[in-house]
């Protein structure tokens, strides 16, 4: 071979070698931060236009918050598609995300689902378990192990719904109310008066269904008029207790332990219990995700917070984005100018002793007031929890056909740490 052509072999190699050596790069992962950039892409996206109840800013897409002089910043590992964080006793919101982006609820449906049917049934009522009772519970539901042709008290059937998140208690609980098409009308009645209106019920134990939808806001509210209820925060705040087994003929009926499925309540592996925590509900389901709604108490100060279906791979996301948040919160209380506010039901009633605060749309109260009178009361407890927090309802007065006459800001009333002792 002659030199020329020698030359020309190596000249045409070493422009070709660029092209061999960076041909795999190709293949090759995205580097992180276009990783991120790529699976946000393919994210759904809230609505551009949501409700504005409760405010205009809870209306808009994205994180509101009024952030100024002595305003800590908002915790960067939330990833959830949407979340609150109010005050649970002036009904301020601190700051959220698509607040009130309707999305799949879960499990947190069963707060609506108690707080409508909690003042129906009498705790001490027994009742005989039918096999259609059980038939038309969802394939892969959470289950407390109820079985059919056994007894089991009103009582019995809500620490099966508020500690395992039972399908199979909620199925037969909603048989005593007149059935599941009667209780999931009786459901979507109590939201509209909650001025919960992202929320439509199709199943009553948040089972994924087509349509079935609530919101961060509309969760949030949900759980403030739960926590009106003694019964309704005793069961939410119960970490452990026993649970009637099957009886079996000649033999004394056994008793078994359930333990709450919120791990901000009972700790995990990898995650403490939150300090202050007082319930309240948590849930999951294909596509819902994971969802959670907690209420927690430090320094005399009340917060709720939801997150709805964290995207975070990181294990126990929903409850570790919750505690950020409350963390946040309980910092920022006091400091933080609110987003808007949390509504009163549609009974309430404005008081009469100019006792009133509206939140503006830039955040700003008006008014003053003293709120309600505040009542203490003193329940029994479960199994295991120590010490813990009740937040006490009773500051409504009754009024002709069930009616209430609350201020418009429709506090919760004043907080009491109680001892808890094991239920008898």
């Amino acid at each position: 071979m002659s030199a020329l052509k020698k030359t020309a072999l190596l000249v045409a190699a070493a422009a070709l070698l660029p092209v061999l050596t960076t041909a795999p790069a190709s293949a090759s992962p995205l580097p992180q931060a276009d990783k991120k950039e790529k699976e946000e892409d393919t994210q759904p996206k809230p609505p551009a236009v949501m409700s504005t109840v409760g405010g205009s800013r809870l209306g808009k897409p994205g994180t509101q918050v009024n952030l100024g002089k002595g305003v800590p910043v908002l915790p960067k590992e939330v990833t959830g598609r949407s979340w609150i964080v109010a005050d649970a006793e002036t009904g301020h919101v601190l700051a959220s995300h698509n607040a009130h982006w309707r999305l799949p609820p879960a499990s947190t449906l069963k707060m609506l689902f108690a707080d409508t049917l909690l003042p129906r049934l009498p705790k001490t009522r027994s009742h005989l378990v039918t096999q259609a009772e059980l038939a038309g519970v969802g394939q892969g539901s959470s289950l407390v192990g109820i079985k059919e042709k056994q007894s089991y008290t009103v009582h019995d059937l809500w620490l099966g719904v508020f500690l395992r998140s039972g399908n199979d208690a909620v199925h037969v609980l909603s048989a005593m109310n007149g059935g599941i098409a009667k209780t999931v009308g009786d459901m979507n009645a109590r939201a509209d008066e909650l001025q919960a209106l992202d929320t439509h019920v199709v199943s009553p134990d948040g089972y994924d269904a087509e349509g079935q939808v609530s919101s961060a806001y509309d969760l949030t509210l949900i759980a403030r008029s739960g926590m009106q209820n003694k019964d309704f925060r005793e069961y939410c705040a119960t970490a452990r207790a026993k649970f009637p087994g099957e009886q079996k003929a000649g033999k004394k009926r056994e008793m078994f332990e359930i333990q709450n499925t919120n791990r901000l309540l009972t700790g995990d592996y990898g995650i403490p219990p939150y300090k202050g925590m007082a319930g309240v509900k948590n849930g999951n389901t294909t596509h819902a995700g994971s969802t959670f709604t907690g209420v927690a108490e430090r320094n005399g100060k009340v917060l709720l917070v939801t997150v709805m279906n964290p995207s975070a791979k990181e294990s126990h996301a929903v409850y570790k984005e919750t505690a950020r948040l409350l963390d946040w919160g309980f910092a920022a209380v006091g400091k933080v100018r609110p987003v808007g506010e949390l509504v009163p039901p549609k009974s309430a009633r404005t008081g009469t002793d100019g006792d009133t605060e509206a939140v503006n749309d830039d955040g700003t109260g008006t008014g003053t007031g003293t709120g309600a009178a505040k009542a203490a009361v003193t329940g029994h407890g479960s199994t295991g929890i120590g010490t813990a927090l009740a937040v006490v309802g009773g500051s409504l007065v009754a009024l002709a056909a069930a009616v209430f006459l609350v201020n418009r800001r429709w506090p919760l009333p004043e907080l009491v740490r109680r001892r808890r002792q094991p239920r008898p």
